[in-house]
C-alpha cells in the first residue's frame, strides 16, 4: 500500500514522564534523552507541523499479547517486593544486571508499550501516514523475560497490532545490534518479514543475527540479518542498505513498515562500534520515507543522550520534508549539545584510528564479513539479487574481473532443534 495525497502527515507520539525514570548509577540506558529529543524538535520549531499524540500507558492485558503473563506480573509488583532477581513462580530469572530493578520499572514499562502501540494504532486508522515513536524500539526483550535493557518489546506489541489491519509487515532494524526479540517472536510466520543491519563480531551483544537465521517453516526466507564488522562508514554502509532494501520493499511488498532506528550505530556511541555520522544514518531513514509506504519510526539504543537527539530530531525533520539549521536553537537543554552545539557528528579520524570507548581500535574498513571473507581493502561497486527473498549475494569489488560469491542461504535450516527453542513465536495465520 502506498499513501496517497501531497502532503505526507506525521504523528510524533511523546509521553513528558518517560524521560524522568533511572535505570540507577551508571548504567548506559538513559531515558533523559527523551527530554533531549523532544526538547530540540521544539526548539526547532517541528512541533507546529506535525499532529503531537501524548499517549498512554498500555494495560497488563495489552503486554501478555506477546509476552508471559508470569512474568508481567512479576514486573507489576511494587519495587519492595522485589527483593531478589530470580521469580518464585516457575524458577525463571526474569531481570538481571543489565535490566535491573528500578523505582517505577512497570510504569517505565507501561509507557514503553504504550507509545508503540499507539502508533500502530493511528496507521490502522489511517490518521498519519508517519507514526514516530522516538521511546520505543526496544528490540532485545523476550517474551518472558528482560534482556539487553529491554523489559517489553514494543516492537512486537506494535507489529501484532498492525497484523489486525494488514497482510505485511516489514520490521527494518538499523541499530548497532541485533534486533533479536523481533526476529524471536516472528521466526516462523510469513506475515512478518524482519531486516536487521548489525554488528556482528565475537564477544558484541547479543551474538545472533548470522546469515543462517533464516526462518521456519512458513516464515523460511522471511527472517534475513545483515552482519556487518566494526568501524563501517556511510558511503559502505549506504552501498549496503539502499539495494537490500529495495530487492526486499519489491520482492515482500509490505503493507507497513516498522523501523527501528537505533543511534548506537553513531560515531563515538559508548556502547556501539560503527562509525556513522547523522548524514548516513539519517539517508536510510530518509530511503524508506522516500518508499511512499506507511511507516512507524522508533527508537532503540543509542548510549549518547545529545547525539540520539540530535539523529532523531534530524529524523522527524526528514519525515516532514523540513531543513534545520547547522547550529542548535537556545532551548532548555542547550548545554547537553556542548562544546559543539551543533546538529552534526563528526566519524572517526580514519577507520583504522577510530577509537570508541572501552575497546582499542576499529581494525577493518567496514565491508560485510559473510563467510568471512577478506575484502577490507575492497570497496563494493554492485550488488546484485536473484529472485528469491534470501540473499544470494555477489559482490563486485573494485579488482578488476573478481566476483566473490559471499553466501547463499537458500538451504540452510534452523540450527536449533525447536523442542530445546527458548524464542517464542507468534501464533499468526500465514498468508
Amino acid at each position: 500500500m502506498e499513501l496517497s495525497g501531497s502532503r505526507r502527515r506525521v504523528a510524533y507520539f511523546f509521553n513528558e514522564t518517560l524521560p524522568l525514570f533511572h535505570f540507577g548509577p551508571g548504567h548506559a540506558m538513559k531515558p533523559y534523552r527523551h527530554f533531549l529529543v523532544d526538547d530540540l524538535v521544539q526548539g526547532y520549531g517541528l512541533d507546529d507541523k506535525m499532529s503531537l499524540m501524548r499517549y498512554e500507558p498500555a494495560s497488563k492485558e495489552e503486554m501478555i499479547v506477546y509476552h508471559d503473563s508470569y512474568y508481567i506480573d512479576f514486573i507489576s509488583q511494587p519495587m519492595e517486593n522485589l527483593k531478589s532477581e530470580k521469580a518464585n513462580v516457575k524458577n525463571e530469572v526474569y531481570l538481571d544486571t543489565d535490566c535491573p530493578n528500578f523505582t517505577g520499572l512497570f510504569n517505565y514499562c507501561q509507557l514503553i508499550a504504550g507509545g508503540s502501540l499507539a502508533a500502530a494504532r493511528s496507521l490502522n486508522n489511517g490518521f498519519c501516514d508517519v507514526a514516530i515513536n522516538w521511546g520505543g524500539g526496544l528490540h532485545h526483550a523476550k517474551w518472558n523475560r528482560a534482556y539487553g535493557f529491554c523489559y517489553v518489546n514494543d516492537p512486537v506489541l506494535a507489529i501484532v497490532e498492525l497484523l489486525k489491519h494488514n497482510g505485511r509487515v516489514l520490521y527494518l532494524d538499523i541499530d548497532c545490534h541485533h534486533g533479536d526479540g523481533v526476529e524471536a517472536a516472528f521466526y516462523s510466520t510469513n506475515r512478518v518479514m524482519t531486516l536487521s543491519f548489525h554488528l556482528y563480531e565475537k564477544n558484541f551483544f547479543p551474538g545472533t543475527g548470522n546469515m543462517n537465521d533464516i526462518g521456519v517453516g512458513a516464515g523460511l526466507h522471511h527472517s534475513s540479518n545483515v552482519p556487518l564488522k566494526m568501524g563501517i562508514t556511510d558511503d559502505d554502509y549506504e552501498q549496503i542498505f539502499k539495494p537490500i532494501v529495495s530487492n526486499v520493499l519489491q520482492k515482500y511488498q509490505p503493507n507497513v513498515i516498522v523501523m527501528q532506528c537505533g543511534t548506537d550505530s553513531l560515531a563515538g556511541d559508548r556502547l556501539g562500534r560503527l562509525n556513522l555520522t547523522l548524514k548516513g544514518h539519517s539517508n536510510c531513514v530518509k530511503y524508506v520515507i522516500s518508499k511512499n509506504i506507511p511507516l512507524i519510526l522508533l527508537g532503540g539504543g543509542g548510549y549518547r543522550p545529545a547525539n540520539a537527539a540530535r539523529c532523531w530530531t534530524l529524523e522527524t525533520a526528514i519525515a516532514l520534508e523540513e531543513e534545520l539549521p547547522i547550529s542548535i536553537p537556545e532551548i532548555e537543554s542547550y548545554e547537553y549539545f556542548a562544546p559543539e552545539f551543533r546538529l552534526e557528528i563528526s566519524p572517526g579520524e580514519s577507520i583504522e584510528k577510530c577509537e570508541f570507548s572501552g575497546d582499542s581500535t576499529i581494525r577493518t574498513t567496514g565491508i560485510m564479513d559473510f563467510c568471512s571473507l577478506a575484502l577490507s581493502t575492497s570497496r563494493i561497486t554492485a550488488i546484485q539479487f536473484s529472485s528469491s527473498l534470501s540473499f544470494f549475494l555477489i559482490v563486485k569489488v573494485d579488482l578488476p574481473n573478481i566476483y566473490a560469491v559471499l553466501v547463499n542461504i537458500l538451504h540452510y535450516i534452523c540450527p536449533l532443534k525447536m523442542k530445546c527453542c527458548r524464542k517464542k513465536q507468534i501464533i499468526i495465520p500465514n498468508l
